[in-house]
Protein backbone atom coordinates (compact mmCIF):
# COMPACT_ATOMS: atom_id res chain seq x y z
CA UNK A 1 0.00 0.00 0.00
CA UNK A 2 1.18 3.58 -0.66
CA UNK A 3 0.45 7.06 -0.16
CA UNK A 4 -1.93 7.63 -3.10
CA UNK A 5 -4.98 6.55 -1.13
CA UNK A 6 -6.41 10.22 -0.20
CA UNK A 7 -9.99 9.85 -0.04
CA UNK A 8 -10.64 6.99 2.57
CA UNK A 9 -13.16 7.53 5.12
CA UNK A 10 -12.99 6.56 9.08
CA UNK A 11 -13.57 3.08 9.30
CA UNK A 12 -16.74 1.55 10.19
CA UNK A 13 -16.36 -2.21 10.63
CA UNK A 14 -17.00 -3.73 14.05
CA UNK A 15 -14.57 -5.16 16.88
CA UNK A 16 -13.74 -8.67 15.63
CA UNK A 17 -10.58 -8.67 17.91
CA UNK A 18 -10.68 -9.48 21.94
CA UNK A 19 -11.34 -6.35 23.67
CA UNK A 20 -9.54 -5.72 27.43
CA UNK A 21 -10.56 -2.41 27.71
CA UNK A 22 -14.48 -2.80 29.08
CA UNK A 23 -15.56 1.06 28.60
CA UNK A 24 -19.25 -0.07 29.02
CA UNK A 25 -19.52 1.28 32.21
CA UNK A 26 -17.68 4.52 31.36
CA UNK A 27 -19.80 5.43 28.40
CA UNK A 28 -23.13 4.98 30.52
CA UNK A 29 -21.77 6.98 33.23
CA UNK A 30 -20.79 9.45 30.58
CA UNK A 31 -24.04 9.49 28.81
CA UNK A 32 -26.03 10.15 31.67
CA UNK A 33 -23.31 12.89 33.07
CA UNK A 34 -23.54 14.67 28.97
CA UNK A 35 -27.83 14.56 29.10
CA UNK A 36 -28.33 16.04 32.43
CA UNK A 37 -25.47 18.27 32.85
CA UNK A 38 -24.83 20.03 29.14
CA UNK A 39 -27.03 22.23 27.21
CA UNK A 40 -27.30 22.99 23.46
CA UNK A 41 -24.73 26.07 23.55
CA UNK A 42 -21.69 24.27 22.12
CA UNK A 43 -22.89 24.10 18.32
CA UNK A 44 -20.84 23.64 15.66
CA UNK A 45 -19.33 26.26 13.42
CA UNK A 46 -20.58 26.77 10.06
CA UNK A 47 -17.39 27.59 8.74
CA UNK A 48 -16.92 24.25 6.13
CA UNK A 49 -13.40 24.17 6.35
CA UNK A 50 -13.22 23.15 9.68
CA UNK A 51 -15.46 21.46 12.41
CA UNK A 52 -15.71 23.11 15.45
CA UNK A 53 -15.61 21.62 18.86
CA UNK A 54 -17.11 23.73 20.74
CA UNK A 55 -16.36 24.46 24.47
CA UNK A 56 -16.61 23.03 27.63
CA UNK A 57 -17.53 20.03 28.42
CA UNK A 58 -18.80 18.99 25.47
CA UNK A 59 -15.77 20.70 23.77
CA UNK A 60 -13.53 18.57 25.24
CA UNK A 61 -15.34 15.45 24.68
CA UNK A 62 -15.55 16.49 21.19
CA UNK A 63 -12.08 17.02 20.98
CA UNK A 64 -10.60 14.10 22.16
CA UNK A 65 -13.27 12.38 20.31
CA UNK A 66 -11.71 13.67 17.30
CA UNK A 67 -8.16 12.68 17.97
CA UNK A 68 -9.71 9.18 18.50
CA UNK A 69 -11.08 8.63 14.87
CA UNK A 70 -8.29 9.62 13.90
CA UNK A 71 -5.97 7.63 15.47
CA UNK A 72 -8.42 4.81 14.50
CA UNK A 73 -8.35 5.86 10.82
CA UNK A 74 -4.48 5.24 10.78
CA UNK A 75 -4.41 2.16 12.21
CA UNK A 76 -7.36 0.79 9.80
CA UNK A 77 -5.60 2.06 7.02
CA UNK A 78 -1.91 0.31 8.18
CA UNK A 79 -4.13 -2.61 8.75
CA UNK A 80 -6.12 -2.62 5.43
CA UNK A 81 -3.02 -1.89 3.37
CA UNK A 82 -1.81 -5.27 4.58
CA UNK A 83 0.63 -3.93 6.47
CA UNK A 84 4.38 -2.50 5.78
CA UNK A 85 6.92 -4.59 3.77
CA UNK A 86 8.64 -7.40 6.03
CA UNK A 87 6.40 -7.50 8.53
CA UNK A 88 5.81 -11.16 9.57
CA UNK A 89 2.22 -12.30 9.77
CA UNK A 90 2.62 -13.71 13.28
CA UNK A 91 4.87 -11.38 14.72
CA UNK A 92 4.64 -9.84 18.23
CA UNK A 93 4.99 -6.32 16.10
CA UNK A 94 1.84 -7.37 13.78
CA UNK A 95 -0.21 -8.23 17.04
CA UNK A 96 0.30 -5.23 18.88
CA UNK A 97 -0.71 -3.32 16.01
CA UNK A 98 -4.00 -5.22 15.60
CA UNK A 99 -4.69 -4.73 19.37
CA UNK A 100 -4.30 -0.66 19.03
CA UNK A 101 -6.70 -0.45 16.17
CA UNK A 102 -9.09 -2.25 18.41
CA UNK A 103 -8.54 0.28 21.60
CA UNK A 104 -8.93 3.31 19.29
CA UNK A 105 -12.15 1.32 18.15
CA UNK A 106 -13.39 1.16 21.59
CA UNK A 107 -12.46 4.87 22.01
CA UNK A 108 -14.03 5.68 19.23
CA UNK A 109 -17.18 4.06 20.03
CA UNK A 110 -17.27 5.31 23.82
CA UNK A 111 -17.14 8.61 22.36
CA UNK A 112 -20.03 8.47 19.69
CA UNK A 113 -22.15 6.26 21.89
CA UNK A 114 -21.85 8.95 24.66
CA UNK A 115 -22.36 11.95 22.97
CA UNK A 116 -25.12 10.87 20.43
CA UNK A 117 -26.52 13.63 19.27
CA UNK A 118 -23.82 16.01 21.17
CA UNK A 119 -20.97 14.90 18.69
CA UNK A 120 -18.86 15.96 15.73
CA UNK A 121 -19.20 14.17 12.10
CA UNK A 122 -16.94 11.69 11.14
CA UNK A 123 -13.80 12.91 10.30
CA UNK A 124 -12.06 12.45 6.75
CA UNK A 125 -8.41 11.75 7.11
CA UNK A 126 -5.68 12.56 4.36
CA UNK A 127 -2.76 10.63 5.06
CA UNK A 128 -1.56 11.34 1.18
CA UNK A 129 1.79 11.99 3.30
CA UNK A 130 2.46 8.61 4.64
CA UNK A 131 4.15 5.90 2.88
CA UNK A 132 2.54 3.26 4.32
CA UNK A 133 5.12 0.73 2.96
CA UNK A 134 7.27 1.91 5.27
CA UNK A 135 8.14 0.67 9.01
CA UNK A 136 9.91 3.66 9.76
CA UNK A 137 7.53 6.06 8.49
CA UNK A 138 4.62 4.08 9.63
CA UNK A 139 5.89 3.59 13.28
CA UNK A 140 7.25 7.33 13.48
CA UNK A 141 3.44 8.59 12.40
CA UNK A 142 2.13 6.26 14.94
CA UNK A 143 4.98 7.30 17.40
CA UNK A 144 3.28 11.05 16.63
CA UNK A 145 -0.01 10.37 17.02
CA UNK A 146 0.33 8.06 20.36
CA UNK A 147 2.86 11.03 21.86
CA UNK A 148 0.49 13.60 21.13
CA UNK A 149 -2.50 11.94 21.87
CA UNK A 150 -1.42 11.74 25.68
CA UNK A 151 -0.24 15.38 25.69
CA UNK A 152 -3.81 16.31 24.62
CA UNK A 153 -5.59 14.82 26.99
CA UNK A 154 -3.41 15.98 29.61
CA UNK A 155 -3.54 19.76 28.21
CA UNK A 156 -7.25 19.16 27.86
CA UNK A 157 -8.17 18.39 31.53
CA UNK A 158 -8.09 22.12 32.31
CA UNK A 159 -11.05 22.88 30.88
CA UNK A 160 -13.14 20.53 32.05
CA UNK A 161 -16.04 21.69 34.12
CA UNK A 162 -17.26 18.36 35.55
CA UNK A 163 -15.23 16.47 38.31
CA UNK A 164 -16.80 12.98 37.47
CA UNK A 165 -15.22 13.16 33.72
CA UNK A 166 -11.55 13.69 35.44
CA UNK A 167 -11.22 9.99 36.48
CA UNK A 168 -12.93 8.73 32.63
CA UNK A 169 -10.36 10.62 31.38
CA UNK A 170 -7.46 9.53 33.20
CA UNK A 171 -8.71 6.03 32.10
CA UNK A 172 -7.99 6.86 28.20
CA UNK A 173 -5.56 8.39 28.54
CA UNK A 174 -3.67 5.84 30.70
CA UNK A 175 -3.92 3.22 27.82
CA UNK A 176 -3.15 5.76 25.36
CA UNK A 177 0.44 6.30 27.48
CA UNK A 178 0.91 2.28 27.14
CA UNK A 179 0.45 2.53 23.51
CA UNK A 180 2.79 5.65 22.89
CA UNK A 181 5.13 3.02 25.28
CA UNK A 182 5.08 0.81 22.86
CA UNK A 183 5.67 1.89 19.81
CA UNK A 184 8.40 3.60 21.34
CA UNK A 185 10.10 0.77 22.47
CA UNK A 186 9.21 -1.05 19.10
CA UNK A 187 11.46 1.80 17.58
CA UNK A 188 13.90 1.96 20.06
CA UNK A 189 14.49 -0.40 22.63
CA UNK A 190 13.86 0.76 25.52
CA UNK A 191 12.93 4.15 25.39
CA UNK A 192 9.51 4.46 26.03
CA UNK A 193 10.70 7.11 28.56
CA UNK A 194 12.48 10.59 27.28
CA UNK A 195 13.05 13.87 27.55
CA UNK A 196 10.69 14.81 24.97
CA UNK A 197 7.65 13.90 26.16
CA UNK A 198 8.75 13.53 30.16
CA UNK A 199 10.07 16.34 32.04
CA UNK A 200 12.69 14.02 33.45
CA UNK A 201 13.39 14.08 37.20
CA UNK A 202 17.25 14.28 37.81
CA UNK A 203 18.29 14.02 41.59
CA UNK A 204 21.40 16.09 42.85
CA UNK A 205 24.36 14.27 43.52
CA UNK A 206 24.81 14.22 47.26
CA UNK A 207 21.62 15.56 47.96
CA UNK A 208 19.02 15.00 50.16
CA UNK A 209 16.09 12.73 49.46
CA UNK A 210 13.88 14.28 46.50
CA UNK A 211 16.13 17.16 45.63
CA UNK A 212 16.60 17.34 42.19
CA UNK A 213 15.58 18.53 38.77
CA UNK A 214 12.42 18.23 36.37
CA UNK A 215 9.34 16.80 37.75
CA UNK A 216 9.25 13.35 36.53
CA UNK A 217 5.52 13.93 35.09
CA UNK A 218 4.40 13.87 31.83
CA UNK A 219 4.09 16.75 29.49
CA UNK A 220 0.74 18.12 28.09
CA UNK A 221 -0.11 20.04 24.98
CA UNK A 222 -2.49 22.96 24.42
CA UNK A 223 -5.25 22.29 22.02
CA UNK A 224 -4.16 24.63 19.88
CA UNK A 225 -0.45 22.88 19.63
CA UNK A 226 -1.96 19.40 19.29
CA UNK A 227 -4.09 21.12 16.31
CA UNK A 228 -0.88 22.59 14.48
CA UNK A 229 0.16 19.09 14.68
CA UNK A 230 -3.07 16.51 13.72
CA UNK A 231 -4.43 18.85 11.07
CA UNK A 232 -2.28 18.02 8.29
CA UNK A 233 -4.25 14.85 8.97
CA UNK A 234 -7.04 15.64 8.12
CA UNK A 235 -9.16 16.84 4.70
CA UNK A 236 -10.15 20.18 4.63
CA UNK A 237 -13.93 20.19 6.17
CA UNK A 238 -12.61 18.22 8.48
CA UNK A 239 -9.87 20.15 9.73
CA UNK A 240 -10.29 20.83 13.87
CA UNK A 241 -11.23 24.21 15.16
CA UNK A 242 -10.24 24.59 18.90
CA UNK A 243 -10.52 28.41 18.98
CA UNK A 244 -12.62 28.21 22.44
CA UNK A 245 -10.24 26.89 24.24
CA UNK A 246 -7.65 29.48 25.21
Amino acid sequence: MNSDHTTTPLPTHSIQRRNFLRYSGAGLALTGLLLTGCDDDDESSNNSAFVDVGSGDLGVLNYAYALEQLEYAFYSQVQGGAYYKGLAPTSAEKQILDDLLVHEKAHVDLFRNALGSNAIKDLEPDFSTINFDDRAIVLGTAKTFEDTGVAAYNGAARYLETPTYLPLAGKIVSVEARHAALIRDIITFNAFVAADVVDLYTPLTGGAIGAGAGSGLEKSMRPALVVNAVNQYLKEGSKLNVSKFV
